[in-house]
């Protein structure tokens, strides 16, 4: 699991970061903005400018990793934790956030959510046909 980190900004909603130039992770987030109906969530690019600025102290180098939500007291939640948090935040995800929570399955979900963060790339179809990935 992620270790958390507080940021100094506190927002004003809960807030996404996630890698805005990868298919599959712009994907992901044009699903949870559709489920996202209270709009309980902002979702930003880590690419934004802002987000160096509102939240230097989370490593460019996790950003790049995984996804993060910075909640409104400013604790940072990255990878499947942060999938965990939207989860709850989100009314129709309900259902998902009864088996992200199953008790002592974090690891797995961690694992899982390693996975695909990894191969995120290749399942957004941002690979040559040689199968080599073009990271920005």
């Amino acid at each position: 699991m992620t270790a958390a980190i507080t940021t100094s900004t506190k927002p004003l909603r809960a807030v996404v970061l996630y890698d805005g130039m990868c298919r599959f992770c712009r994907s992901q987030i044009a699903i949870l903005q559709r489920l996202d109906l209270a709009r309980r969530l902002d979702f930003v690019s880590l690419h934004d400018p802002r987000v160096a600025c509102d939240f230097p102290e989370i490593p460019f180098e996790n950003l790049m990793r995984e996804m993060y939500l910075i909640d409104r007291s400013g604790v940072a939640h990255g990878g499947a934790d942060a999938l965990r948090v939207v989860s709850r935040r989100l009314p129709l995800l309900w259902p998902l956030a009864l088996f992200l929570h199953i008790p002592l399955s974090g690891p797995i979900w961690t694992w899982l959510y390693r996975i695909v963060a990894r191969n995120r790339y290749r399942l957004g179809g941002k690979c040559d046909d040689g199968g080599t990935c073009h990271l920005h």
